[in-house]
């Protein structure tokens, strides 16, 4: 099929030109209300164009009519990307400006199309019927067709009927460039369509550290347990034994916080277990102990009094400090220090690292990176570094953390 025809076979064509009629359609209306049809095709056309500009002036200062518009044009229209439309209401004297004008233009390009559809389709109608003619085919006074030519009418209708179709292609097309100009996003509403996305982005961010953190510890305490009681199966019947509580523990935390992360996705309510905190914290090192890590902690005794958004996001990074040196140095000792210091909770961990290990963990790890996303989040600092032969992570939160103290990631020093 040819490209000129098969272009006119597309719904959005169709779609386009109802929404173009609608709007001559009202025109009409108003002419028929004051001042009455002329008998003279222009001035019934200047009537058309003319009488409804009061009726729009008043319709431009109502905000729901930029959001009616909106969804029409949407509907309507077929924009390639909805968002290139918007349905929020008026918010702003320019809004309305732009309303009144997208109505101005909506009732004219609809005068205009739906005088050209209704005086094009009469015309084809007399062309199909000008064989069954005996005088000359006139049309507003002028002569289409001679008494001899009268068979020539019906050859023409096609042709006309194309020219038509895609002036109502090109009219819609126009109609649609000016719903993105006067009916599109504010640059208002474009900054907080981009905050909002911004938003999204940073929570599903934060899920994604939750759930690494979270499953990501636990399964690391699986296979380091389950290892050690496959080698000690025959030897050890209490090790195992204690090995398969730690699992079974570590398994039960991980379904937690899985429960209460996918609970977030659904806007459900929180499960009967939240985020854990540092009074937790002792329940960590014991069990990254019974995986053979020996422990030494040094817990200042005012963690009980630190606000409880300091103190999950304070064991999130301990939690990920152990985890890296149960997977990167299984059997070392790790030295675990939190204290409360001028203000801020400051968090300390350090092991050493095996000799000749080449398995550090990566600074720019999701871990690492999520951790260092934490602190900054809270206004506050973090490191993690080799040094000596040791692998440090240091951390330093600010106690007083209120709505407006939050930070967004990029931020850190």
């Amino acid at each position: 099929m040819p490209i000129f025809v098969s272009g006119l076979f597309r719904a959005a064509v169709y779609t386009r030109w109802l929404h173009l009629a609608t709007g001559g359609v009202f025109a009409g209306v108003c002419v028929m209300v004051a001042p009455g049809f002329d008998e003279s095709l222009p001035r019934a056309l200047l009537a058309c164009l003319i009488s409804p500009l009061p009726v729009l002036a008043l319709a431009a200062l109502v905000p729901g009519t930029r959001q009616a518009e909106g969804v029409q044009a949407r509907w309507l229209l077929r924009p390639r990307h909805d968002t290139e439309i918007s349905l929020v209401p008026s918010r702003t004297p320019s809004d309305r400006w732009r309303t009144g004008l997208w109505l101005l233009a909506r009732v004219w390009f609809g005068v205009a199309v739906l005088a050209l559809t209704v005086n094009a389709a009469a015309l084809a109608f007399q062309l199909g019927s000008a064989p069954f003619r005996q005088e000359p085919l006139r049309v507003a006074g002028l002569r289409v067709l001679d008494s001899d030519r009268l068979l020539l009418g019906p050859i023409l209708v096609p042709p006309l009927i194309l020219a038509l179709l895609w002036t109502i292609v090109g009219a819609g097309a126009l109609e649609l460039r000016a719903a993105r100009a006067l009916l599109g996003p504010s640059p208002a509403e474009r900054l907080a369509e981009v905050e909002r996305r911004a938003e999204q982005l940073l929570e599903r961010n934060r899920l994604a550290a939750e759930l690494h953190d979270s499953i990501g510890h636990a399964l690391t305490l699986t296979i380091l347990q389950a290892g050690a009681a496959r080698q000690l199966a025959a030897t050890d019947a209490a090790f195992v034994d204690r090995a398969l509580t730690v699992i079974e523990e570590t398994g039960r935390r991980a379904m937690d916080d899985l429960d209460r992360t996918l609970g977030i996705l659904r806007d459900a309510p929180l499960g009967p277990r939240a985020r854990p905190t540092l009074a937790e914290l002792d329940a960590l090192l014991d069990v990254a102990r019974t995986a053979g890590t020996p422990v030494i902690a040094d817990v200042g005794p005012r963690i009980c009094d630190i606000p409880g958004v300091v103190s999950r996001e304070a064991y999130r990074i301990l939690q990920e400090a152990v985890t890296n040196a149960l997977r990167h140095a299984p059997g070392c000792p790790l030295t675990i220090e939190v204290a409360v210091d001028d203000g801020c909770l400051g968090l300390h961990a350090i092991n050493p690292l095996p000799a000749g290990s080449a398995a550090l963990p990566r600074q720019g790890g999701k871990g690492l990176r999520g951790s260092g996303e934490r602190a900054v989040l809270l206004g506050g600092e973090f490191s993690a570094r080799p040094q000596e032969n040791h692998w440090i992570v240091e951390a330093r939160l600010p106690l007083g953390v209120g709505s407006g103290s939050l930070r967004a990631p990029g931020l850190a020093r």
